[in-house]
């Protein structure tokens, strides 16, 4: 077998065009044999069908590249769940923008490791800019706010909370205070750190209640770090971020606030105002890879100033030497816990070149009035029941009659039979079928046709007013 070729150096874009079509190829044909937004059968058949197309995953000798990456692509690609088909709506899972898409498959032939420079001189400095530009989107009026590269909002959560913990070095440890409706990776991170479970207070409107927050931080006498979230997985809520600023400061306690799902408002001028008190967070979490189109991963935290991150300063000789640090090469290990890691900013960059603020906010604003048309024809159809209207793009419904039981078996056949993929949630005590919409290119029949699925043959999408939750 002849040596494989290199993706990088002068020769690889020619090494890689033809296995590049080859990739083109598969995932089209891929799709096309799908049919759908995911694929019919269940787990087994899935299974089976993966299996018949790899067999053997360690061959002794092997089948080529060409064989080899038609075969496998194919076969993922016609088993995938595809956010960017109209009927899959499940996850904050988004459709990634072809350019972001493109600008990834360049990180992946250069190979660069962000953890020193002289393995990535271009991507460190393009980091360096891309981060400043999104921290100061979100703290709009400091000198010197900054952003970490992340994998996602569960790793910017839990860098939150290990700044907090060493911020508060030497004295009581920090006690983290949030509502039952923010994302499990708060507790996970507070085990992970060896800090006290979460003190969680319960959020019965589906947001964090600031006189909640009062009542409970005039009872605790140790420092704390309220975490406020803007947009919830279940519901898409955002808490009353200026409230809990306030209650915050009044006791003395930290805020940061898990916007990963709703932090790229900040784009639209329309929506932007959704997250006023934003900027009294000592740490905001934003994901790129929900609202923002990115391939995963991209997920950022911000903090108001750079300084907030010397606690993650790290040295390893054969990374950032004293001596080359101080003859001027840029320290990248204080830049992630991680030491070997992609540099995820260039999608990020390629996308917010291509696209500018004004690109990125039409999409966001595209977003939102989907889920706000879903939402009203939900309203009006006779055969379901709207939980209420969205706060970003997250929209509930469930068939007016059905029971937990019957809703949590009808997304499950809809799943089975390929039709469609919806999300489940828990709010108000019962059970709703999810959508969110994060495909900027749905048309008013593709929602027409998930509320007929959702609503079952008996119900036709129609203008009788239907019924909305309390």
């Amino acid at each position: 077998m002849p040596m494989p070729g290199l993706a990088g150096g002068r020769h690889g874009a020619e090494e890689m065009r033809p296995l590049v079509e080859t990739v083109y190829a598969a995932l089209a044909e891929g799709a096309r044999d799908r049919g759908g937004a995911v694929p019919a059968g269940g787990p087994e058949t899935v299974a089976d069908r993966l299996a018949q197309a790899v067999g053997d995953v360690l061959p002794r000798g092997g089948t080529g590249e060409r064989e080899a990456l038609y075969t496998l692509v194919h076969a993922v690609a016609e088993g995938a769940a595809d956010p960017a088909e109209p009927h899959c709506a499940a996850h904050l899972h988004c459709p990634p923008l072809a350019v972001a898409a493109a600008a990834d498959l360049a990180v992946s032939a250069l190979n660069p490791s962000m953890d020193s420079w002289d393995q990535a001189p271009a991507a460190s400095e393009l980091e360096a800019r891309v981060t400043a530009a999104l921290a100061a989107l979100v703290f709009p009026d400091l000198p010197a706010p900054d952003a970490l590269v992340t994998t996602g909002g569960t790793e910017s959560n839990q860098l939150a909370l290990l700044l907090a913990r060493e911020r508060a070095a030497g004295g009581p440890r920090v006690q983290t205070v949030c509502g039952a409706n923010a994302h499990h990776s708060v507790l996970r991170a507070a085990w992970l750190l060896g800090l006290p479970n979460p003190v969680v207070l319960d959020t019965p409107a589906g947001v964090l209640d600031p006189a909640v927050l009062d009542a409970a931080l005039a009872e605790m006498p140790v420092r704390a770090l309220v975490v406020a979230t803007a947009g919830t997985t279940d519901t898409g809520a955002i808490d009353p971020l200026p409230g809990l600023a306030k209650v915050a400061a009044r006791h003395r306690a930290e805020l940061h606030v898990d916007a990963a799902y709703g932090g790229p408002l900040l784009f639209s001028r329309r929506e932007a105002a959704k997250l006023d008190g934003l900027q009294s967070a000592v740490s905001v979490t934003l994901d790129l890879h929900k609202i923002g189109w990115q391939p995963v991963a991209a997920g950022l935290l911000a903090v108001p100033d750079g300084t907030a991150l010397r606690p993650l300063d790290h040295r390893a000789d054969y990374l950032n030497a004293q001596d080359d640090t101080d003859a001027g090469l840029p320290d990248l290990l204080g830049r992630s816990l991680r030491t070997t890691r992609r540099p995820d900013i260039l999608k990020i960059a390629v996308t917010l070149r291509a696209l500018g603020r004004d690109g990125m906010a039409a999409l966001v604003d595209a977003v939102c009035d989907l889920a706000a048309e879903l939402a009203a024809k939900a309203d009006r159809h006779p055969g379901l029941t709207l939980y209420g209207p969205p706060s970003i793009s997250t929209v509930l419904f469930r068939p007016a009659r059905a029971s937990d039981d019957d809703v949590a078996a009808l997304r499950r056949r809809l799943l089975q039979e390929g039709r469609a993929v919806l999300g489940r949630a828990h709010a108000g005590g019962r059970l709703w079928l999810k959508a969110t919409l994060l495909n900027p290119r749905l048309r008013s029949d593709d929602l027409d046709s998930l509320l007929a699925l959702a609503a079952g043959p008996a119900h036709p999408t129609g203008t009788t007013e239907g019924t909305t939750a309390p």
